[in-house]
């Protein structure tokens, strides 16, 4: 019980994916290089980055309760990420997909998911420009510091691609204060 209050209003005790940090002389990002890992995901098409994200939080969060082929209960991860393969358009429909982390002790084997819009993504290793903030993020903060993370990204001269892109979660929406969000660019290899 007290694990589950802690994860809940601390966001304390949750696995993260491993990454190596790589030095660099950038103040306003990181750059990480992340292990591969699978994760647990369902893909959402839509306009809107929140609402795609809450209904792929909802359907990620069955699974973990247990809404899987063993009935396994899954304990939470973060970050929870959403890749965003945007439209060809501003009035276009984006594809989301939104994501946990598997824990360490069902990577080799997770649990197969009941709902056939939940699949498990086995993630290669990657290199990220990562940019941190806090606050609640919403849909127009999330774009706000990805414009800002490439503008970095292209003052410094770094290869990498404009698209997909990630966001990433660290909090419970019940921790109020200290929030960590993230957007990700991969670098181009």
């Amino acid at each position: 019980m007290f694990k589950a209050l802690g994860q809940a209003l601390f966001s304390v005790g949750i696995q993260n994916p491993k990454f190596i940090p790589v030095e660099t002389s950038a103040t306003d990002y990181e750059i990480r290089i992340y292990a591969e890992s699978k994760w647990v995901s369902t893909t959402l098409t839509g306009m809107s980055m929140d609402e795609a994200s809450y209904a792929g939080f909802r359907k990620l969060f069955s699974y973990i309760q247990g809404s899987n082929q063993n009935k396994t209960k899954v304990d939470m991860t973060a970050p929870v990420t959403c890749r965003v393969d945007p439209g060809a358009g501003p009035a276009c429909e984006s594809n989301f997909t939104v994501s946990f982390y598997v824990p360490e002790e069902f990577q080799a084997d997770p649990p197969a998911p009941t709902d056939s819009s939940v699949f498990i993504e086995s993630r290669k290793e990657f290199t990220a420009y990562v940019r941190t903030f806090g606050g609640f993020a919403k849909e127009e903060m999330k774009k706000k510091e990805l414009l800002n993370l490439l503008e970095s990204l292209r003052r410094d001269g770094v290869p990498f691609v404009e698209q997909p892109y990630y966001t990433a979660g660290y909090d419970s929406p019940f921790k109020l204060a200290n929030r960590r969000n993230e957007v990700w660019i991969l670098k181009q290899e």
